[in-house]
């Protein structure tokens, strides 16, 4: 990953976990990082694992029951997040199976490409 450049993680939120996948500016390869716990040390310590060499993190999730406590704690972090709402989320057509990972992968594709 070049210095400087930005990575735009899409995150599929719930009560108990984060599914988080990541997406660099200059294309390539939408990655799954796996889960990690919701709460507030999990997430200083997965900023602080993607933000190596000066790079610019933005965040994205679906707006959900879960509320903005992450997004406040990560603009707190002084991290740039978008919380979607999900009528606003493009869906395939006949697309219905539903997953963590998926809807994680797909928020950090749809983020890169500035479609949310």
């Amino acid at each position: 990953m070049a210095q400087g450049s930005t990575l735009f993680i899409g995150l599929d939120v719930h009560k108990e976990t984060i599914a988080v996948s990541v997406a660099e500016a200059n294309g390539g390869e939408v990655r799954y990082v796996g889960e990690v716990a919701n709460n507030q040390e999990a997430v200083v310590k997965l900023t602080r694992q993607l933000k190596k060499d000066g790079t610019t993190l933005s965040f994205c999730y679906e707006a959900g029951p879960c509320g903005y406590g992450l997004y406040r704690q990560l603009q707190e972090l002084g991290q740039d997040c978008q919380v979607v709402a999900p009528s606003l989320i493009p869906k395939k057509a006949g697309d219905r199976v539903k997953t963590d990972r998926r809807d994680s992968l797909m928020l950090a594709r749809l983020h890169r490409a500035g479609e949310l």
